[in-house]
């Protein structure tokens, strides 16, 4: 990615085509998947790097380009995960998911 406020996001963006191959990854995203390949995961399936149930999830969202969010916990570290189609125009492109950690109990505000 050549955007600076993306490189620098204190989130990690992952970006992949609507093929499930990875195309963009900012330094957290970079750091974050260091273990699997950092940066050299840019053109690898996307796919290939999630067990079987988030597989399916991923593939459905890529099929009828839909959203999934959650959060995830590890080692007492949580985590907000977006995971969103993307689109140029009306062509759907692919997905994007950002991840971000989180400290405490998100509010909730009911206006």
């Amino acid at each position: 990615m050549t955007v600076k406020w993306v490189q620098d996001f204190p989130a990690a963006i992952t970006v992949c085509d609507s093929r499930g191959i990875i195309t963009a990854m900012n330094e957290k995203s970079a750091v974050l998947f260091a273990k699997y390949g950092g940066y050299e995961l840019i053109g690898k399936q996307l796919l290939d790097c999630h067990p079987p149930g988030a597989q399916e999830t991923i593939e459905n969202m890529l099929e009828k380009q839909v959203e999934n969010y959650y959060i995830s916990e590890k080692d007492g570290q949580k985590k907000l995960i977006i995971q969103s189609p993307w689109y140029e125009g009306n062509q759907f492109m692919g997905l994007v998911e950002i991840v971000k950690e989180i400290s405490g109990d998100i509010p909730l505000y009911k206006r």
